[in-house]
């Protein structure tokens, strides 16, 4: 049996423990609320430009949700993921030069994975999706996205530019 004063003194906690809980769900709702939103490279202004239905127009369905949506294909799904030729890698979106073929290595992800962009073709934002930074790799000219950077690949960068290869096209030399 509660007495008068215990009763007076767990109503006065309420509030706190009510105002407690609320800071706690915003706390853990942050990466999700950070994961909705757009990658900074979507906020930023790029030289080529287009409304969301021109770009539809200009793209298929599977281009359009990785380049405009920050989608990712499955593994494995790319014919670029296979390329050997020589040649150079395309954005899909606006036909900005992006990766040489010489940089291109099997990195055994599914996804076509490269060592070093051409000078100046691809910017990067950091990427919540998943609830933590990641490095995306957007185009610099149109700002689609392209993939992810990671600090795993081979010498002499170190890095894998793992890209979706719906992102691109190939133009062989």
């Amino acid at each position: 049996m509660s007495t008068p004063a215990h009763s007076a003194r767990t109503l006065s906690l309420a509030p706190a423990r009510r105002q407690f809980l609320r800071w706690l769900a915003i706390g853990a709702a942050m990466p999700l609320a950070s994961a909705c939103g757009g990658s900074e490279a979507s906020a930023k202004s790029f030289p080529i430009a287009y409304s969301e239905a021109e770009w539809r127009r200009r793209l298929t369905p599977a281009q359009f949700a990785v380049l405009r949506e920050e989608d990712t294909e499955r593994p494995g799904s790319s014919p670029l993921n296979h390329e050997k030729r020589k040649g150079t890698f395309l954005c899909a979106g606006c036909t900005n030069e992006l990766f040489a073929s010489a940089t291109k290595f099997d990195s055994g992800t599914g996804w076509p994975s490269f060592w070093k962009p051409l000078p100046g073709a691809v910017g990067s934002s950091t990427d919540y999706a998943l609830g933590y930074p990641r490095t995306e790799v957007h185009c610099a000219d149109c700002g689609g996205h392209l993939g992810h950077v990671f600090d795993d690949g081979p010498a002499p960068t170190g890095k894998r530019y793992c890209m979706n290869g719906v992102a691109m096209t190939f133009r062989p030399s």
